[in-house]
């Protein structure tokens, strides 16, 4: 008979899953290590940076607390480019998300031949770096050369000015939009194929025609790839920089240097020294993306909204 005071030996498990937990930390270290370095550090310093001000007068830098962030707060110019990145938001992410929505169904269709190469066609545009994009839709929209120059001289007066300062904001979501139609397309294009089949054989037998089972089977089914296709579009808006900026060069009259937040961010940095300032214009602008697309993350992962 075995006495009830004979010690019961302690199982060694709970020491192997320390040895695994920090087997894992090791794995991760690498990524955590180059997240720290590429982003953790670089928004830290911008921070820092927006706490000091630059005085000419005397040669140095001065604390200065939250004065950058109120004078970012009652720039015109900043919000002058913020409304026309909104602007360009509004009207340019729908009809690029609707046509990568078009796309996706038309290519998940059964209807359509060479269904492959159409996709591969579409998302092509988005193998274009976007300065090389810009630049060849430049040479298009230009005055003296191309497309819209051939038109205008065709029609004998000057009728086509996408460059100007009333078209030259469209002209750019027309760039952006064929670039990333293709991408959107291959998100949404992802979702539909992972939808099970029998919900469409369902369909099929209560006589559900190609149109009702678009509407109530495959956009519900893919409601949470067009949140994050729209999520990505609101910071890429947002970020809007390399195509006014490579297009300024053809029209410095409609393209200002303070366009958008990004470049206005980057001639205070680069052209005008002020790095402190420019790093506050930065940082509110993250600050108001993040909070966008929040707002449409959490609305979009509502259902029946």
């Amino acid at each position: 008979m075995t006495s009830s005071s004979t010690p019961v030996r302690a199982s060694p498990r709970p020491a192997r899953r320390r040895r695994v937990d920090r087997r894992g930390w090791l794995f991760v270290a690498p990524f955590l290590v180059v997240f720290a370095l590429v982003f953790l550090a670089p928004i830290a310093y911008a921070m820092w940076l927006s706490l000091f001000r630059e005085q000419v007068l005397f040669g140095g830098t001065q604390f200065v607390g939250l004065d950058n962030y109120a004078a970012v707060l009652g720039d015109g110019r900043f919000w002058e480019s913020f409304l026309r990145v909104l602007l360009f938001l509004v009207v340019q992410v729908p009809v690029m998300l609707g046509l990568a929505l078009v796309a996706a169904l038309a290519i998940d269709s059964a209807r359509l031949h060479a269904a492959g190469f159409f996709r591969i066609v579409i998302f092509l545009p988005y193998a274009v770096p976007g300065v090389v994009a810009a630049l060849m839709w430049g040479f298009i929209y230009g005055d003296h050369f191309g497309l819209a120059a051939d038109l205008n001289e065709w029609l004998g007066r000057r009728v086509v000015e996408p460059l100007s300062g009333d078209w030259v904001l469209a002209s750019i979501g027309n760039i952006v939009t064929w670039e990333f139609v293709g991408y959107n397309m291959l998100i949404l294009y992802s979702a539909l194929k992972v939808v099970p089949g029998d919900l469409y054989e369902a369909a099929a037998i209560d006589g559900a025609g190609a149109l009702r089972t678009v509407v109530s089977i495959k956009l519900p089914a893919i409601r949470g790839a067009l949140v994050i296709a729209t999520i990505f579009s609101i910071i890429g808006s947002f970020q809007l920089f390399n195509e006014p900026n490579v297009l300024r060069s053809l029209a410095p009259n409609a393209i200002s240097t303070f366009y958008t937040p990004n470049m206005y961010a980057y001639n205070l940095s680069f052209g005008g020294q002020q790095y402190d300032y420019s790093a506050t214009v930065a940082i509110v602008m993250g600050v108001i993306t993040a909070i966008i697309a929040y707002v449409v993350q959490l609305r979009g992962s509502r259902k029946g909204v």
